[in-house]
């Protein structure tokens, strides 16, 4: 067996270590610029929502909504810069790309890594546009969640046996099916939104199928196992 560690695995790799420093000063920069200008009612269809100065123009809209072709880069490295959870929506999504990215960027390289990423997180926007698109539903995204469920599906094809320990359950769990537990809350939840919920569950979905396309064609391409 071969081994694909050609250098001493590091720590905060960067790709990784890059990914996050942007994504902390666009939030940073979101909180300043969202509050100096104030927020603005907008309507989206027959939704009103209130959005803050550069928030409105990094989120990613609905088609003939606002929609722009740089927002589908853009709107991964903002997220929500306020409510009760906005701390939380950065910092769950920057923990686990480093504690999954950093291992993947580890075992691909930077520059591989950083195709995936991007890859899975136009992937999840163009899902989400579509199912708002024939729903003729929605409102605004903003997050790396899906780039960064991409990366959770590689983690789980590539070392499906590792396992993990997860808030509240008291016995660990392999990655295979933790991170297909994941999927399978965010299809139920986005087949059956709740009203109040702002989670975009197809974005998460677009990811996490975009990054195992991806994954299946890049191991049939180069004839490799992962371990």
């Amino acid at each position: 067996m071969s081994s694909y560690f050609t250098r001493p695995a590091e720590k905060f790799p960067p790709a990784v270590k890059y990914l996050i420093a942007i994504n902390v000063v666009v939030w940073v920069a979101q909180l300043l610029f969202d509050n100096r200008y104030g927020a603005s009612v907008v309507a989206i269809g027959d939704v009103y929502d209130s959005v803050g100065f550069l928030t409105g123009k990094l989120a990613l809209w609905p088609i003939g909504e606002g929609f722009k072709p740089y927002q589908l880069i853009t709107h991964m490295f903002a997220h929500a810069a306020s409510g009760s959870q906005m701390f939380f929506h950065i910092l769950f999504n920057m923990f686990t790309l480093w504690m999954f990215g950093r291992i993947l960027e580890n075992v691909w390289g930077a520059k591989r890594f950083l195709v995936f990423y991007f890859i899975c997180g136009l992937g999840s926007a163009a899902l989400h546009l579509a199912v708002q698109y024939y729903t003729h539903s929605g409102s605004i995204a903003v997050g790396a969640s899906g780039a960064v469920m991409g990366v959770l599906v590689a983690f789980a094809m590539t070392f499906p046996n590792t396992e993990l320990y997860i808030m509240f359950i008291p016995v660990p769990v392999k990655a295979k099916w933790a991170i297909t537990g994941l999927i399978v809350i965010d299809l139920v939840f986005g087949l059956y939104s709740a009203s109040g919920d702002t989670i975009a569950h197809y974005a998460h979905l677009g990811g996490a199928l975009t990054g195992f396309l991806l994954l299946k064609v890049w191991n049939k391409t180069n004839r490799r196992n992962f371990y």
